[in-house]
């Protein structure tokens, strides 16, 4: 006689699931505020959502994403409470460009084998990314895998809608020429570009316990660095300036620079961006130096020390830096905007021209000049 089969003998540990869930328990719940209904283990969030009643016109932003293949630098040096706040600045600062308002968010983890200790450091992770980001985190799925993932495997996503008053939505619209450019500080390579990192750190020999003397710490714990989440501060500098002084925001992901500024940039319009007005991290340059990465090729890849960019009306240049380093976030004025016809041709082999992207019929965006040094 066959001994029977079981959920437990296909590879699913149901058991495995509930422990795990008890354990993400008092994290999700510090993201809970008063509009929040219920706790973990309901079918579904529930948001109170009256506060939309007092809205003319109120709109919906979502937006849903992973962190890429910075999952395997986690993997590697099996440390997993930081990557769930990458997971939540890929989401909820891609909301708040629009000027919306993050509302709540939910999290999906696919793996091979639950293992509860790793997948409540992950949520750990989105719990402390939603606090920074002042959004209740309200739901989630954890889904095992087996034979079709290995068992030390997984990967992340995440989703979140917000919400912003219809004549208050920031667009390319609102950019006019003279505007000028403001570039905020990343917090390091963010979650973007990690393919071309991980075979630049392969191709040179690098291991990531190795102490690397311009990191001031290992190489793992520099790649491991939590993307910086913005929205609150975006919140805040919208309340601020309003929609007529803040224009337009572009969160710096994949793509880098050029690519995400010319979705904000109407057709009619360009933006020159100096270089030296600020100077990248030395992640961003050893990148280049062990892997012999051509410049262009970089920069179409990787943030390069910019996370977040803000299109101002010149009049509000200086009151929005303030309030940017009042809030802490490192900026300063990276370029204008003009109009298309006023854009100089490119007249170095640096310099990068680049003409909408990701399927945006964008402005023009013109990178010129050398980086600073730090």
């Amino acid at each position: 006689m066959n001994d029977s089969v079981t959920y437990a003998s296909a590879g699913v540990d149901i058991h495995a699931g509930d422990r795990a869930v008890e354990l993400m328990k008092s994290a999700t719940a510090k993201t809970h505020g008063d509009t929040v209904l219920g706790g973990v283990g309901g079918f579904a969030g529930l948001v109170d959502v009256s506060e939309l009643k007092d809205y003319r016109r109120p709109l919906l932003a979502s937006s849903t994403d992973g962190v890429g293949t910075k999952l395997a630098i986690a993997q590697g040096l099996d440390i997993h409470d930081t990557i769930g706040r990458d997971l939540v600045a890929m989401v909820v600062d891609d909301i708040v460009v629009s000027g919306a308002k993050p509302l709540a968010m939910t999290d999906y983890i696919a793996c091979g084998k639950v293992v509860p200790e790793k997948i409540a450091d992950i949520v750990r992770g989105v719990a402390e990314g939603c606090q920074l980001a002042q959004t209740p985190l309200v739901g989630g799925e954890t889904a095992e895998h087996p034979g079709v993932m290995a068992e030390d495997d997984y990967d992340v996503a995440g989703a979140a809608v917000g919400v912003v008053e219809a004549d208050q939505m920031l667009s390319a619209d609102r950019v006019q020429a003279g505007d000028v450019v403001i570039g905020m500080d990343a917090s390091g390579l963010h979650s973007n570009g990690y393919s071309l990192v991980r075979a630049v750190v392969a191709s040179a020999g690098k291991k990531f316990e190795d102490h690397i003397d311009d990191f001031g710490r290992t190489l793992g714990e520099e790649l491991l660095e939590p993307t910086r989440i913005y929205s609150a501060d975006m919140l805040a500098l919208l309340a601020e300036l309003g929609c007529e002084k803040l224009h337009a925001l572009s969160h710096i992901t994949g793509g880098g620079l050029a690519a995400n500024v010319a979705r904000v940039i109407p057709t009619d319009l360009s933006v020159r961006i100096d270089r030296s007005s600020w100077a990248p991290a030395p992640v961003f340059h050893q990148v280049q130096a062990w892997g012999r990465v051509p410049l262009l090729d970089l920069e179409a890849t990787l943030n390069m020390g910019l996370g977040m960019v803000a299109v101002v009306s010149a009049d509000a240049a200086d009151d929005a830096l303030a309030c940017l380093q009042r809030l802490g976030v490192g900026s300063r004025v990276v370029g204008e905007v003009m109009a298309a016809s006023d854009l100089p041709g490119t007249s170095a082999e640096s310099d990068s021209l680049t003409q909408g992207a990701k399927g945006v019929d964008g402005g023009a965006v013109l990178i010129t000049g050398d980086y600073a040094s730090q």
